[in-house]
């Protein structure tokens, strides 16, 4: 599998640190590990996807997917993307971007700056 996650509890938040390709094989999992946040009792989820070089229309789906998940609890999901010029994570905003998804997200520029509940969210 090309894809590493690892989880970090930094109450109220799960950060979900995601590393590799978020693909059709490696979607699976990053769903399971999300309803089982969920369903632990974990409903303030960040998904860094600052480490993912790799994005294809399962992994959008899967994000999707979280995203409507955390709302149907009354949580709430964000997401670390890169804007630009980093080697890895960019490639998933200009993803989100193309499909016209990424106003969907709360999206930060990293993992402090999404644990503030003062700061904004980067523009779409």
């Amino acid at each position: 599998m090309t894809i590493q996650v690892d989880e970090d509890r930094q109450e109220p938040w799960t950060v979900l640190r995601i590393s590799g390709e978020l693909d059709l094989v490696t979607s699976p999992l990053i769903r399971r590990r999300l309803h089982d946040a969920v369903a632990g009792g974990r409903h303030d989820v960040v998904l860094d996807l600052s480490a993912v070089r790799f994005c294809d229309s399962s992994g959008v789906g899967v994000l999707v997917a979280a995203r409507r998940l955390m709302r149907s609890c009354g949580g709430r999901l964000r997401l670390i993307l890169p804007a630009r010029g980093a080697e890895d994570g960019a490639h998933v905003n200009r993803v989100l971007a193309a499909l016209g998804v990424r106003r969907l997200f709360e999206v930060y520029a990293d993992v402090p700056a999404a644990l503030d509940d003062t700061a904004a969210p980067l523009s779409a």
